[in-house]
C-alpha cells in the first residue's frame, strides 16, 4: 500500500474523554473513530490488526476441534425467557420490539441460540463432544462506556460452546481451551496470566480470566511469587490466616460494653484490650432478588474485610445494597451489636475461616452487649460460605507464597457451566445408559476487539502505539525523505514491488509531506520498522529504525536485502 492512497487520517488532537494511552494513540493514529458514547467504526489501518487478531484466534480454535458458526446478532426475547435470563441480566441487556410487537434482544453472548441450536439436532451421547465457535459483532448496553475499545458498547466477541455427556468430558474441554487460549495470547506476544474468576451472570461451577497484565487495568489480580496461583480480587482465596496475638480467655458469657452502636472494630478492640483478629464484624446488607428484598448479615473477623461478589453470591442475590437504619431496625437487628449467637429470622452467613473458632468476641444482639468466650461450632454448614476480600500480603492457598497485588485487562473468560442452562432449557440427550439428561456445557469468550486496545495498553510509548509483527497493519514503513529527488523516488519504489512481490507488509510513504511530519506518523501509528531513503542514500547507505526502542542502523544497500529478510 502506498501512504499517498491509504485513508488513515492522523491527528494531533485526542478525544475529550480519552485518558488511556490505547484509546488516544487508536483515534490519533486513524485506526478507530467514535460515532457515539461507547460505538467505533475500524478504519483500514484498524480493521487490518482486527482481522490479524481475529486470524490468530480462528486458527487456534480450529487446531484444538472446535467448528465456527455464526449465529444471529437479534435474538428472540423467547430463547432468553426459557432460561430464565430476560429479567436477571440486567440493563446492559438491550431489549427492544419489532412492528409485530414480538420481543427481541441485541445479544452480548449467546448460550441461549447455541442451546436452541443444539437441542432437538444432537440426541445421543455418540454425537458428543461438540464446540461450536463465532467471531462476531456483539453488544451491551454498558452504563458508562469508557476507555475507548476497552469498554464499549458494541464489539467484536469470540464465544464458544461446547456440549458433552458428562462433567468429566466437560473439565477436559475446559482444559483444552486453557491452553488454547494460552497459544493465542502467547502467539500475540501479551504477558498474561490466567486467574481464578467468578462466573457473573453467565453462571457455571467455575471460570478462570485471561488477564493481560498491564498499568492501566481494570481490574485487581493477586498473584503469588512462588507458584503460578492467580486470581480476580472477586474469587481469590488465599491460606487460613493466623494470628501470633494472645487469645482472650473468657468463659461464654455476655458482657457490658459501654460503646455507641457506630464505633469501630478498632475501638472494640480497645475497650476488650485485644486484637481485632479475635472479634467478629457484622456486615448488614439489603439483598435484592428478582421479585423482593430482605435483609442479610455476613459475618468476618473483625481484621478482614467483606467482599462484596463473594457476598452476593453466598446470598444467590443479583445485588447488595446498604440497608438503611429503619430496615435494619424492622428486621429485628441491634446495628452495631449484632452477632450469629442467637440469631433468628434473619438470613445471615459465616466467613469459612471462622468454622470451629475458639475465644472470639462478637455482639449480642442486644444494645451495649456483647458475647465472649463464643465457639463457632454450632452453625449448620450451609451458614458458612468464602466471604472475605484477600488482601496483598496475605498467604496463596497452595504453596503459602506471599500474595501480591497488580492490574490486569480481561481479554479472555472461560467457564463450565454445567448443566445450568440446558436443564433450563430441555435440552438433553440419550446417554451411555439409554437415560435422558440435560447436556454438560462450556462456554468461552475472547475479546477481539478489545484486544486492539490491549496490545497497544502492554506496547506503547508517550509518542505512540507499538505494534509488534503479529499485530501490526505493516511491518515495514519505507520512507522517501525526499519525494523530489528521483533517485531516492526510484530505488524506493523498486524496493517497495520487491517487498510486495514477495507478500511482504509493507508500506511505501510517497506523500508530499515533511519528513519529521512522517516520522511524527510512523511513530504515532507505531509501525514495528521505518526504512528511510534519505541523505545517506547518496553515499550508498539507507536508514533502519526499530519502533520500539527508536534505535537507528545505518544499512549499506548491498547488504540491505539481508538485513530486510532479518526484519520480516
Amino acid at each position: 500500500m502506498r501512504f499517498s492512497k491509504l485513508f488513515a487520517p492522523t491527528t494531533k488532537d485526542a478525544p475529550k474523554d480519552a485518558t488511556l494511552p490505547s484509546h488516544i494513540f487508536l483515534v490519533r493514529g486513524g485506526f478507530i473513530n467514535q460515532t457515539g458514547s461507547g460505538l467505533y467504526n475500524f478504519m483500514p489501518l484498524g480493521k487490518i490488526v482486527l482481522e490479524k487478531i481475529r486470524q490468530i484466534v480462528k486458527d487456534e480454535m480450529d487446531k484444538a476441534g472446535a467448528q465456527e458458526i455464526s449465529m444471529n446478532f437479534v435474538t428472540s426475547a423467547e430463547l432468553w425467557q426459557q432460561s430464565g435470563r430476560y429479567e436477571v441480566f440486567g440493563k446492559e441487556l438491550l431489549r427492544f420490539r419489532d412492528r409485530k410487537d414480538n420481543e427481541f434482544v441485541l445479544s452480548p453472548t449467546n448460550e441461549e441460540v447455541v442451546v436452541d441450536i443444539v437441542r432437538n439436532r444432537v440426541n445421543s451421547y455418540k454425537q458428543l463432544p461438540l464446540h461450536l465457535y463465532q467471531i462476531t459483532t456483539k453488544f451491551r448496553d454498558e452504563a458508562r462506556p469508557r476507555f475507548g475499545l476497552l469498554r464499549g458498547r458494541e464489539f467484536v466477541m469470540k464465544d464458544g460452546y461446547s456440549f458433552h455427556a458428562n462433567s468429566d468430558d466437560l473439565k477436559r474441554e475446559f482444559d483444552l481451551m486453557e491452553q488454547t487460549y494460552s497459544r493465542i495470547f502467547t502467539r500475540l506476544g501479551l504477558n498474561f496470566r490466567a486467574v481464578a474468576a467468578d462466573s457473573g451472570a453467565i453462571g457455571g461451577s467455575g471460570s478462570k480470566e485471561f488477564m493481560v497484565l498491564a498499568q492501566n487495568g481494570e481490574d485487581d489480580i493477586l498473584i503469588c511469587d512462588k507458584c503460578q496461583y492467580a486470581a480476580n480480587v472477586e474469587a481469590a482465596k488465599r491460606a487460613k490466616k493466623t494470628s501470633d496475638k494472645e487469645p482472650p480467655k473468657a468463659d461464654f458469657a455476655k458482657f457490658h460494653t459501654p460503646i455507641s452502636a457506630d464505633s469501630s472494630i478498632e475501638q472494640l478492640s480497645g475497650f476488650f484490650k485485644i486484637d481485632p483478629f479475635y472479634t467478629v464484624k457484622a456486615v448488614i446488607k439489603k439483598a435484592i432478588y428478582k421479585n423482593k428484598s430482605e435483609i442479610v448479615v455476613f459475618f468476618v473477623r473483625g481484621s478482614d474485610s467483606l467482599q462484596e461478589v463473594k457476598a452476593i453470591n453466598a446470598a444467590a442475590a443479583l445485588e447488595l445494597c446498604d440497608a438503611s437504619a429503619e430496615e435494619i431496625s424492622k428486621a429485628g437487628l441491634v446495628a452495631g451489636f449484632c452477632g450469629p449467637v442467637g440469631l433468628e429470622n434473619v438470613k445471615f452467613f459465616i466467613d469459612n475461616e471462622l468454622k470451629e473458632e475458639k475465644n472470639l468476641i462478637c455482639g449480642a444482639n442486644e444494645p451495649s452487649y456483647h458475647h465472649v468466650g463464643v465457639s463457632m461450632f454450632n452453625f449448620k454448614p450451609e451458614r458458612y460460605a468464602d466471604l472475605v476480600s484477600v488482601e496483598a500480603g496475605d498467604l496463596c492457598p497452595h504453596c503459602g507464597g506471599r500474595l501480591s497485588l497488580t492490574k490486569g485487562i480481561e481479554v479472555g473468560h472461560i467457564f463450565q457451566l454445567g448443566q445450568k442452562y440446558s436443564s433450563a432449557m430441555n435440552a438433553t440427550f440419550l446417554d451411555q445408559n439409554g437415560k435422558t439428561q440435560p447436556f454438560f456445557m462450556g462456554c468461552y469468550g475472547i475479546g477481539v476487539s478489545r484486544l486492539v486496545a490491549v496490545m497497544i495498553e502492554a506496547s506503547h510509548d508517550e509518542k505512540g502505539c507499538i505494534w509488534n509483527k503479529q499485530s501490526a497493519p505493516y511491518t515495514l514503513d519505507i520512507i522517501i525523505s525526499n519525494v523530489k529527488n528521483e533517485a531516492q523516488n526510484a530505488f524506493a519504489l523498486k524496493l517497495y514491488q520487491e517487498l510486495k512481490s514477495e507478500r511482504k507488509e509493507v508500506l511505501l510513504d510517497d506523500r508530499n509531506e515533511r519528513f519529521g511530519f512522517k516520522m511524527n506518523d510512523f511513530e504515532l501509528i507505531g509501525f514495528p520498522y521505518a526504512l528511510i531513503i534519505g541523505k545517506e542514500f547518496d553515499e550508498g547507505k539507507v536508514e533502519l529504525v526499530e519502533r520500539a526502542t527508536l534505535k537507528k542502523e545505518l544499512i549499506e544497500i548491498e547488504k540491505l536485502h539481508a538485513r530486510l529478510n532479518e526484519v520480516f
